[in-house]
């Protein structure tokens, strides 16, 4: 029997039913619309028939084992039975069907990621055991989680109908029958035999209250245990403790997950250590090549950062050939897709077995390396794809990119989510914390990653100033930073010199009132661009790239240029030859758009331009003809410098000025060493020559050197939590969204500590269970109340002192002459008077004269270390809060001059005295010197002393402190409320019978040491817990959202909606509601696709579309929908506010799309909007992968209408030039 056409049969006649259900069509009328309709026939014997049972055991052969021979069999049984990628994430689970094999199945289970320990046999009984006691009887659920209705264990009496036998009352007789003692029954004897024996003891006395029945043997933890369960070990509450308890294991190593490989001296060995090397290349590798691939050779995961051109690739080649020689596969990721089309060329001519994976492309998926977007490797990943089994290296390319705050969590859920066989390499330009992110991936994936960081560029580059703008001018190029690296100043001030002296010519002709506006038109831009490719030309500098940042002046600096032509005729013959070529693939009409005329005539004169409004294929040939060294000026956009190795002899700057979505900006270091690394081609220029444009004035010279010759960008992270990543981990139990937020980059710095933390955690642990618990009966029942109200009161106090230490009238009572209460490790409430205040705002601290013991001896001020050693543990009494004492000498009065910050004052007086700040502080400097050391204190010295000591002795109790809130006028509402809680704390202090103890100081003591060592201990279990966590709060209000909603149920589990928002990759809430609400079912296919391109289209338009109705209609549909969907977020907690969510669906191009659809040629297209062409056809090639995930979608909730339309749809789209393939595939 035809299995899968039965199934098939059966999928259909169950959809038009429940469509005839939903529409109210006749089975028979949807049959004549869908077309495809099988008649079922009955089998009635297939009822009869059972799938096999997996075996459950198997037959072993035992052997000698020195001699091999053969000494029996013995039955094993075998593990992981059953095992499906529906249930489990094992590898040993079995293959799933070949068609699923490369992309996976949204229904399939991830494999388990590398670096989260698998719960083993001993953890899951420890965590069982930690589970709470359910009591068998009352604690039992009726309503599993998330199921609305359940089982009801009521006895009920059933009546069976006459002439019919109750099973019921024939089982019942069972229940007489004596089958011996059962398994519950053990263990209810053993219950109160152990009860027995706890009553016995009891009776014997305390000593032999400890024997208890032999406790089982405790399970063995494994050495790297799962967060989870340590945490469950943690936070449980606290459990009898024996008397001995075992002291905590020594400190742990600090953990090196990064391990910098030295690139400085060279590999000698390389060709013993590797006499068969993989693959070789024409040229001798470099050092820090050789060091990765000795690394590779011994399975070692490598980051390798290095300048452009630098030769990355050589290292990802070697890759790609050991796993070819291991016959495994590779898997080469890219950030842009038109760098995956240049690599798959590029391996192509090097390996032959190489495929291609991107949105709308699929080659040679059975090849052994696979090159694809980062976006498909985490589709591959959630969805366990089979490729993984075999997978031995994965290779990030541009992983700088990680900085990318759209795309930038990508490359960290990919990297999270990686099995742990699988190899990483990662290729980066220079960064500065190279070091800091491999060791958050060595820790993520408890693997050592080896560094290899070179800053040697193999072609050095010079970069220059260019002031001129005519013939006469053309030479005024000035070298600000040489091959060496050095910035040379020289050539800044006479870049200068020649503007000034330009402008001083320019108003000796024109008159000083004329305004000098170079470069200001177009007419200027001309003659700078004329004189700059002139002089490039005879210095032989071409080819040269040409950044510019925009599209619109990069097409008009290449239009303007009419009159340069740079090909020979033989270079224009190979020009046009190679471009009739490449566009005979097109279609008459789309050969004749504006765009590709034009680039025609500019190519023939050597002039390229390359930005994301070029059509792709323009791009493409563009790419292969700068290669080929046929475009002698390319004007381009920073995208041309991402990626694929297309260097040139020279890089020039239209401007170092940017817009970067937001605002205009500098380039910063990154960016622009990414674009002057284009400069220098490797074995055919000494030096690459760098030129800035200095069209109205030279840039400052800080901004020059800061961006020449500052620190690159660091990778920092981008992870942020999105409803796609949410419902995919929780529809699997065993991973958890917190798994994934902790193993975050942005964590990184808060986790990398965590083994320190768990072995303090042991240590604290230990110290705790030692310590007598503080004596709380009798007179000292409040005594944990009275330490918290003291500790509240004292913190309080501290912040409101920390208030008025910030605050303006604060800091002006606080000037010289003012007296105040001092507290510090050698003063307790002593008076001082301000002597000098410091101008440092950050680092606030004050000189002052404060009184004292008069010449202590030797044994007074030991005696006073550890009076001031025993202060810190000193016990506050009611009476020490309510007033403050102040410090009065036993002897003669003495004074010290000391620096005070402003946690040492702890009173503001309201009393100021008169000194003469300058003469007591020389005074006290000249003392200082050996010779004046027994010197008599000045007269204004002794005075100040003595003035502080009279008020001392006339206010022992304290004097008169400025009020914050009506002296000092700090009117904000954390002082106020601060102010009145500590009143309310003071006047319980004297209600306190704990204090009439006369075991109080030592009860207290006791009381406060043991608070210390659990408050550090919670504080550490805290840092460990999920609560910690930055994005936690985010994650709890978007679960809210999905519950809301109804795509998670009250349990967490995953609805159908939320299984269908898991297809779609990005807009997924509100595809995911048009998609249930029926609103696309009704409208036509060319209807559906151009409302969805609201969910690619980026750019904003002026032309305003003219649309049907029906479009309008939805239009404003979508934005009620997405309106909904802003609103519930805010109310959920989100942050992000309703306009910029409903903006973000940007509806300029459904006209466009509407009309591809119905099949109106590109040419036509491009007349309808003022978008360029270019990024037209980029839109409708992502809408094509929206229209499949939609199709997928719509195959989940068993919706084959619309089902049918997506597919149609995509199908109407996809044509012509905007589907041409790449040719780079050809």
């Amino acid at each position: 029997m035809d299995y899968p056409l039965m199934l098939r049969s059966w999928h259909l006649n169950w959809s038009s039913v429940s469509s005839a259900a939903q529409t109210g069509f006749p089975s028979t009328t949807l049959r004549g619309l869908t077309g495809r309709f099988w008649p079922r026939e009955k089998d009635i014997q297939s009822l009869f028939e059972v799938d096999v049972t997996p075996v459950h055991s198997m037959l072993q052969a035992d052997r000698n084992p020195t001699t091999g021979e053969l000494l029996g069999f013995r039955e094993a049984l075998v593990d992981n039975m059953g095992l499906s990628a529906k249930n489990s994430l094992s590898f040993q689970r079995a293959p799933g069907p070949p068609a699923e094999a490369l992309r996976g199945s949204a229904t399939n289970y991830p494999f388990w990621p590398g670096g989260m320990d698998e719960p083993s046999l001993e953890q899951i009984k420890i965590q069982s055991d930690l589970e709470e006691d359910i009591d068998f009887e009352k604690d039992l659920l009726t309503v599993p989680p998330g199921w609305k209705k359940g089982v009801e264990f009521t006895k009920q009496e059933l009546k069976a109908s006459r002439g019919l036998l109750n099973l019921t009352h024939l089982l019942g007789a069972l229940d007489t029958f004596e089958l011996g003692v059962s398994s519950d029954e053990e263990g209810k004897e053993k219950v109160e035999e152990v009860e027995k024996r706890k009553k016995k003891g009891k009776g014997r006395g305390g000593a032999k209250e400890e024997e208890k029945p032999p406790a089982e043997p405790a399970p063995l933890h494994r050495a790297s245990s799962l967060e989870e369960l340590v945490l469950k070990e943690v936070a449980s509450g606290p459990k009898p403790t024996p008397q001995t308890t075992p002291t905590p294991a020594a400190e742990p190593p600090k953990e090196q997950w990064a391990i910098p490989v030295d690139v400085s001296s060279p590999v000698d060995d390389f060709y013993k250590r590797i006499p068969d090397p993989a693959f070789k290349w024409p040229f001798e590798p470099d050092v820090f090549q050789k060091q990765a691939i000795l690394h590779l050779e011994k399975h070692d995961s490598v980051f390798v950062a290095a300048h452009t051109s630098a030769g990355k690739t050589v290292v990802a080649e070697y890759a790609i050939a050991l796993s070819q020689k291991h016959m495994t596969r590779t898997i080469y990721t890219s950030p842009i897709k038109a760098l995956s089309n240049q690599k798959f060329r590029d391996f192509k001519n090097t390996f032959g077995d190489v495929g291609l994976l991107t949105g709308d492309v699929q080659l040679h998926p059975d090849a052994s390396c696979l090159i694809m977007t980062t976006e498909i490797l985490r589709s591959m990943l959630y969805n366990g794809s089979d490729v993984l089994r075999d997978l031995e290296w994965v290779i990030f390319d541009e992983v700088h990119y990680i900085n990318d705050s759209e795309r930038g969590v990508v490359w960290e859920e990919v990297l999270i989510m990686l099995p742990d066989h699988v190899n990483i390499i990662l290729l980066s330009a220079t960064v500065p914390n190279t070091l800091e992110f491999a060791d958050w991936i060595g820790r993520i994936k408890r693997k050592k990653i080896y560094v290899i960081s070179t800053l040697k560029r193999p072609v050095p580059l010079e970069h220059y100033l260019y002031t001129g703008n005519s013939q006469k001018t053309q030479n005024e190029l000035f070298l600000l930073v040489d091959a060496r690296g050095s910035f040379l100043t020289k050539g800044y001030y006479d870049a200068m010199e020649a503007k000034k002296e330009r402008a001083s010519k320019h108003s000796q002709t024109f008159g000083a009132k004329q305004p000098m506006h170079p470069g200001a038109g177009p007419g200027q831009d001309k003659n700078i661009w004329l004189s700059l490719i002139d002089m490039l030309r005879k210095k032989d500098q071409l080819p040269v790239v040409a950044f510019t940042f925009s599209r619109n002046r990069c097409d008009d600096n290449a239009s303007m240029l009419t009159t340069v032509d740079l090909t020979t005729s033989s270079e224009k013959s190979e020009i046009h030859v190679f471009f009739q070529k490449c566009i005979s693939r097109l279609k008459g009409t789309d050969r004749q758009l504006p765009q590709v005329l034009h680039m025609v005539d500019l190519l023939k004169r050597g002039i390229g331009v390359h930005h994301s409004g070029i059509l792709p294929i323009l791009k493409e040939v563009v790419e292969m003809l700068f290669s080929k060294g046929l475009v002698k000026i390319l004007f381009a956009t920073e995208t041309f410098a991402m990626g694929v190795n297309m260097p040139a002899r020279t890089v020039v700057f239209d401007s170092i000025r940017k817009h970067d979505g937001a605002n205009f900006r500098d380039l910063v270091p990154a960016e622009y060493i990414q674009m002057a690394g284009r400069a220098g081609r490797r074995g055919l220029d000494t030096t690459g020559m760098v030129i800035i444009l200095c069209k109205n004035q030279v840039p400052e010279m800080a901004d020059l050197h800061r961006m020449m010759l500052g620190k690159p960008t660091q990778l920092q992270s981008q992870f942020r939590l999105t409803y796609t990543m949410i419902l995919n981990l929780l529809r699997v139990e065993a991973l958890r969204v917190e798994d994934m937020m902790k193993r975050s980059f942005s964590e990184f710095h808060a986790r990398k500590d965590s083994k320190v933390y768990e072995h303090r955690i042991a240590q604290l642990s230990c110290t705790l269970s030692k310590m007598e618990a503080a004596d709380t009966s009798g007179q000292l029942s409040d005594l944990q109340e009275y330490y918290y109200v003291v500790r509240e009161l004292q913190e309080i106090r501290e912040l409101i002192q920390r208030r008025v230490m910030e605050s303006v009238n604060g800091l002006k009572a606080l000037s010289v002459g003012r007296v105040i209460v001092v507290k510090n490790q050698e003063h307790k409430n002593a008076l001082g008077v301000i002597l000098q205040v410091s101008t440092d705002a950050a680092n606030r601290a004050f000189n002052a004269l404060v009184i004292g013991e008069k010449n202590p001896t030797e044994g007074d001020s030991a005696a006073d270390r550890e009076s001031g050693a025993t202060s810190a543990a000193e016990v506050p009494l009611p009476d020490d809060l309510l007033r403050t004492r102040l410090f009065l000498p036993e002897g003669p009065c003495g004074h010290t001059i000391t620096k005070l910050g402003p946690a040492n004052i702890s009173g503001i007086t309201t009393k100021a005295l008169r000194v003469n700040a300058e003469r007591i502080l020389d005074d006290f400097k000249k003392r200082q010197m050996p010779r004046f050391r027994n010197d008599p204190p000045g007269p204004s010295a002794a005075t100040a002393t003595q003035e502080l000591l009279r008020l001392a002795e006339g206010s022992p109790e304290g004097l008169p402190l400025l009020d914050p809130v009506n002296d000092l006028q700090l009117k904000n509402i954390e002082v106020v409320e601060g102010m009145v809680k500590t009143r309310r704390l003071e006047e319980r202090l004297p209600e306190f019978q704990c204090v009439g103890s006369p075991r109080f100081h030592t009860e207290y003591i006791r009381f406060r040491e043991q608070q210390q060592v659990q408050e550090e201990l919670d504080q550490l279990r805290f840092l460990l817990s999920d609560q910690s966590l930055m994005l936690l709060p985010e994650y709890h209000q978007r679960v809210e959202v999905l519950r809301t909603l109804g795509y998670i149920n009250e349990g967490g589990a995953v609805e159908l909606k939320g299984s269908v928002a898991r297809q779609i990759s990005n807009h997924e809430l509100l595809l995911t509601q048009l998609l249930l609400d029926n609103t696309l079912t009704d409208l036509r296919p060319e209807e559906i696709v151009a409302l969805l391109s609201c969910t690619v289209c980026q750019v904003r338009t002026q032309v305003e579309p003219q649309l049907p109705s029906v479009l309008q209609k939805g239009i404003a549909h979508i934005r009620s929908v997405a309106e909904e969907i802003a609103l519930l977020q805010r109310k959920c907690g989100l942050q992000e506010s309703v306009e910029d969510f409903v903006e973000q669906y940007k509806f300029g191009l459904v006209e466009v799309v509407y009309e591809w659809a119905r099949g109106m040629p590109f040419a036509e297209i491009a007349r309808l909007t003022d978008v360029q062409e270019g990024i037209i056809v980029r839109c409708i090639q992502r809408l094509d992968e929206t229209c499949r995930e939609m199709r997928n979608a719509a195959r989940v909730t068993g919706e084959p209408t619309l089902h049918a339309k997506m597919e149609a749809a995509s199908n109407m789209i996809k044509r012509d030039i905007v589907f041409a393939a790449s040719l780079y595939t050809q």
